[in-house]
């Protein structure tokens, strides 16, 4: 009964789920900063945020044709068909499975001038730790890394290892967009002090925004001691 009910859940929850967030976010009044400067940017680009704030991009970036990258678990699933109905374009694989395979995918659409939205902390954390896989595709790729700080006035978080954020219905949210980080091809050993810029400047970004409605900035001294992600694969 337990393994039926897990190969069924994904199909099951997904619609309501869909329609939840869908009629959800059409209550929240979304503003956004610095957005307008990357519509005319040419190549490809990683919209990156944490784990945790990813739930107003399926608004801000719903039927664009933005890509994003979802592993093969039930859960993944799940929110396959979700994002897949706000108009994403999805390339499966995760750390666990599949991940080199997507990570030449995201390269190859990257290089074709497409835009991918990421989560760099993803899927299984420490949280706000840039991982070495969107460095690999930023370097593969030339793309563009563009950090973002998302945060709401009212919210509900969730005690998670990301500690998932939704907005309540009718709050106002904010999206801030940093300046692009390009890692060349030739970064060699200073890729690792770019990796770590963009990790400040997401976790600056979000702060912003946090103290824009009077929430205190997020303790990351909790994340200090987590192990340096591994170094990127060549």
């Amino acid at each position: 009964m337990k393994q039926w009910w897990r190969n069924v859940r994904p199909i099951v929850a997904s619609r309501p789920l869909y329609w939840f967030i869908r009629l959800l976010l059409m209550t929240v009044k979304l503003k956004t900063e610095g957005w307008e400067e990357f519509q005319s940017l040419e190549g490809g680009k990683i919209f990156a945020a944490w784990h945790g704030r990813t739930i107003m991009g399926t608004h801000l970036f719903r039927n664009q044709g933005v890509y994003c990258i979802i592993s093969h678990s039930k859960d993944g699933e799940m929110q396959n068909y979700i994002f897949s109905k706000f108009g994403f374009k999805t390339i499966r694989g995760s750390t666990g499975r599949g991940g080199m395979k997507a990570a030449i995918e995201a390269i190859r659409v990257l290089r074709e001038g497409h835009t991918i939205a990421f989560t760099p902390d993803g899927p299984r954390g420490p949280s706000g730790i840039v991982q070495s896989g969107i460095m690999l595709m930023a370097r593969k790729s030339g793309a563009a890394l563009i950090p973002v700080g998302f945060s709401v006035d009212r919210r509900w978080l969730f005690r998670s290892w990301d500690r998932y954020l939704i907005p309540k219905p009718f709050s106002k949210a904010l999206m801030i967009f940093g300046e692009p980080i390009y890692v060349s091809d030739q970064a060699g050993e200073a890729e690792e002090e770019i990796r770590r810029k963009f990790e400040d400047e997401i976790r600056r970004l979000e702060a912003l925004a946090e103290a824009r409605f009077g929430h205190p900035a997020p303790n990351w001294h909790a994340d200090q001691d987590a192990p340096p992600p591994p170094p990127p694969t060549n």
